[in-house]
């Protein structure tokens, strides 16, 4: 009897970007003149935008390329800055054509139809509506009406990885399962109004950005995919404060601790070696780049090398941090590279954190194309 040798797997990836581009060194000048009359915040928003490891951005509000004089979102402007619900009616416009942007290109690169999807988890932290992106997803892209809706609000940047852990689960007992992962984040919406270091900081790496994968069992038809294994979500101790969103007259306020990267590095090692429960040495590292700071740290707890972490730095140069989208980007862009030397399978894993703290992980394989793919899918099944 031959053996079942398919596997549960991210099958197809899509990504996407608003149009408007903001250019790292441009958005920090008129930041700065922006600050004239607070030169001490001024200084100091020039040396994080210079240290966070971002180039470029991507934004879906045409406002943010203004002038300073102009632009609504800095500070001592002469206009008034936009209001939570201005900023909410904007995300309801931008967010929905760029969620299914991401999602029709998953399907395409997964090579699957909208008549395959069983359920559809949406992800969001940076706005919400009713009927909500769950509901708009369906019929815009022609799901069936009794699709399984799962809509993950307000949860950080780890909820997309999160949604990725929960597909796996779904499919572990349902085999003929197939589900859409689509994230949303409008981040720069929430620019705020402020000389205060916290909102400076968070104005300085935030990026808009949709990415989407299906998630399923594996077929002939797919290659160059992620099977997934063992995961883990853990809700670190000491860490509620140090990362929280607030919603306020303006957008939502974000608070983050400089001591996230210390309390990753001092607890994540164990929760790492929970999940690989004695196995080898992850030799791929997709990691969220939720700041600069926490890929130097986890580098230097587990003595990586600099392309162990360049997708994640390279998400992070060129898009910024996307909350829960960027996950998906970082693997796309871990797949480029695996697929560019021609690499064969490859095990590893992804972390990601968000508010809480909280971390999720997951073990991945990269089971490539062709002969090399065929060798692991050998050994392996569902």
């Amino acid at each position: 009897m031959k053996q079942d040798n398919r596997v549960i797997a991210i099958l197809g990836i899509g990504t996407a970007v608003p149009e408007f581009h903001l250019d790292q060194a441009d958005t920090s000048q008129r930041l700065t003149e922006a600050l004239r009359d607070t030169p001490n915040s001024a200084r100091w928003a020039k040396k994080i935008f210079k240290q966070c490891g971002v180039e470029s951005r991507y934004t879906c509000e045409p406002n943010l390329l203004e002038s300073a004089e102009h632009c609504r979102y800095f500070s001592q402007t002469n206009q008034t800055a936009p209001s939570t619900s201005d900023r909410m009616a904007t995300y309801k416009r931008e967010s929905i054509p760029l969620a299914l942007d991401a999602a029709k290109k998953a399907l395409a690169d997964a090579k699957a139809d909208v008549s395959d999807i069983t359920h559809v988890i949406t992800v969001s932290c940076t706005g919400q509506f009713l009927p909500g992106l769950d509901a708009v997803l369906t019929q815009q892209l022609g799901l069936a009406p009794d699709v399984n809706r799962i809509p993950f609000n307000f949860l950080g940047c780890a909820a997309g990885l999160k949604a990725i852990c929960l597909s796996k689960q779904i499919i572990s007992t349902n085999p003929t399962a197939q589900v859409l992962v689509v994230c949303v984040e409008l981040c720069t919406l929430h620019i705020q109004p402020s000389s205060d270091r916290e909102a400076l900081f968070g104005a300085s790496f935030f990026g808009d950005g949709a990415s989407a994968c299906l998630v399923g069992v594996t077929s002939d038809k797919h290659s160059r995919v992620f099977q997934l294994g063992n995961d883990r979500s853990i809700l670190l101790q000491d860490g509620a404060d140090d990362m929280k969103w607030d919603v306020g007259n303006y957008g939502f306020d974000l608070y983050l601790s400089p001591n996230i990267p210390k309390l990753i590095g001092t607890w994540i090692p164990e929760q790492i070696e929970h999940l690989l429960d004695g196995g080898p040495r992850p030799a791929l590292w997709a990691i969220h780049p939720g700041g600069k700071g926490i890929l130097d740290t986890l580098e230097e707890v587990y003595d990586l090398e600099p392309e162990d972490t360049r997708p994640s730095r390279t998400v992070l140069r060129n898009y910024g941090n996307m909350s829960s989208a960027t996950i998906l980007f970082v693997l796309d862009e871990t797949r480029k590279e695996l697929e560019n030397r021609e690499a064969g399978p490859t095990s590893g894993i992804s972390l990601a954190f968000g508010p809480g703290l909280t971390c999720e992980m997951i073990q991945i394989t990269y089971l490539g194309v062709g002969a090399k793919r065929t060798a692991i899918l050998d050994e392996i099944h569902v």
